[in-house]
């Protein structure tokens, strides 16, 4: 004898919601980058700066993550601001998933996060920067000397007075040391 079972609606199992795929835009240098990952975030898209997988790595590169339904019109955007990307590549599987940025270590009393090559290091409870170190650009020196003794509050901006790709990493660091401070 056959039965016929009812439906019940809380007892099926119900799949995750499908991830909205993303691409990667890949550009030439560091600097466009950095003038792409401006204007998109001017126009309210949702962009991260992340590293490249090491299928299309080039170097000391970083690549821009976004909606890849969006593809048309960010490439529209950049295209007004004279930024062509080299590709753009669909995040299809886990070898082209770009790379996080940060690290972060914890030693009890201080705090260091790391974005790409560089690193800054806060006192968790004054929020003092204690030290700046990593990458290789020549302002690295400078900036550190700008930002080591002040709190994360006081600290200046290293892409105002920064003008590398690790200037930009500090900023990014920076950014992150107070978002975790926000937490």
């Amino acid at each position: 004898m056959l039965r016929w079972l009812k439906r019940n609606p809380a007892r099926e199992e119900k799949s995750p919601p499908a991830a909205a795929e993303r691409g990667i835009l890949v550009f030439e240098n560091t600097s466009e980058v950095i003038r792409a990952e401006s204007r998109l975030r001017e126009s309210g898209r949702s962009v991260r700066v992340m590293g490249p997988p090491p299928e299309i790595r080039t170097g000391c590169d970083l690549v821009i993550e976004f909606p890849l339904i969006e593809e048309l019109a960010v490439r529209r955007l950049l295209e007004e601001q004279g930024l062509r990307p080299l590709q753009v590549v669909p995040v299809s599987g886990p070898l082209l998933k770009p790379v996080d940025l940060f690290q972060v270590k914890d030693f009890g009393d201080c705090l260091m996060v790391r974005a790409a090559n560089m690193k800054l290091t806060f006192e968790k409870q004054t929020r003092l920067i204690v030290n700046v170190s990593g990458g290789g650009c020549p302002d690295v020196p400078y900036l550190a000397r700008e930002l080591i003794g002040k709190t994360l509050e006081e600290a200046p901006e290293p892409r105002r007075i920064g003008h590398t790709l690790c200037g930009y990493a500090l900023q990014l660091a920076l950014e992150e040391c107070r978002r975790r401070c926000s937490l």
